[in-house]
C-alpha cells in the first residue's frame, strides 16, 4: 500500500525546533533509542533544514549517538512533505501525516507504511495524547501496529 496523505499544511516557522521521539516504527540504526531527539533548522544560506537526531543507545548511560540528516521541502505548496538524506546520494520520503494544531506533537510516516515516528514538544506526552495520535493514524489507515515507545529521562 502507498500512503502519500500528509496534513494540509506545515508552518516551517512553528515547526522548527526540538522534538522528543515519543513513539513509533523506527529504522535498524535507531533500535534501542533512549532519549531520542530529532532537532530542526531552517538553514537560509541553503534552502534545507539541517536535522540533528541524537540518542543515547540502549540505555539511559549508553553511548550518545547522533546522526546529522539534510532536508528539504519537496511540496511547497503544504510543506508536509520533505525530502531527506542522511548521506548523499540517498533521500528518503518524510512525510507528515499528522499535526496538533498548537504543534505540540507531530506524527512523521514514509509512503510504504513501514516506519513511524511519533514526536511531541514536551517529553511527557500523556498517555491519553498518545492514544489519540494512534487513533488519528488508524483513522487515516496508516499502519500502527508493533510500535515501541522510546523511554525518556
Amino acid at each position: 500500500m502507498n500512503y502519500t496523505k500528509t496534513v494540509s499544511s506545515v508552518d516551517m516557522e512553528k515547526f522548527m525546533g526540538k522534538w522528543y521521539v515519543i513513539g513509533g516504527r523506527f529504522t535498524y540504526f535507531e533500535k534501542g533509542a533512549h532519549n531520542a531527539i530529532e532537532k530542526y533548522v531552517w538553514n537560509e544560506k541553503e534552502n534545507r533544514i539541517d536535522i540533528s537526531f541524537t540518542f543515547n543507545a540502549d540505555s539511559f548511560d549508553g553511548k550518545v549517538k547522533s546522526i546529522p540528516q539534510k532536508g528539504w521541502i519537496h511540496n511547497a505548496k503544504t510543506n508536509a512533505h520533505w525530502k531527506v538524506s542522511p548521506f548523499w546520494p540517498l533521500k528518503f520520503d518524510y512525510l507528515v501525516i499528522a499535526l496538533a494544531e498548537d504543534y505540540s506533537w507531530t506524527a512523521i510516516g514514509v509512503p510504504n507504511g513501514n516506519y513511524l515516528w511519533i514526536m511531541a514538544k514536551d517529553k511527557n506526552l500523556s498517555d491519553q495524547t498518545f492514544e489519540a495520535i494512534i487513533d488519528e493514524l488508524n483513522k487515516n489507515k496508516y499502519p500502527t501496529q508493533d510500535i515501541i515507545k522510546v523511554p525518556h529521562q
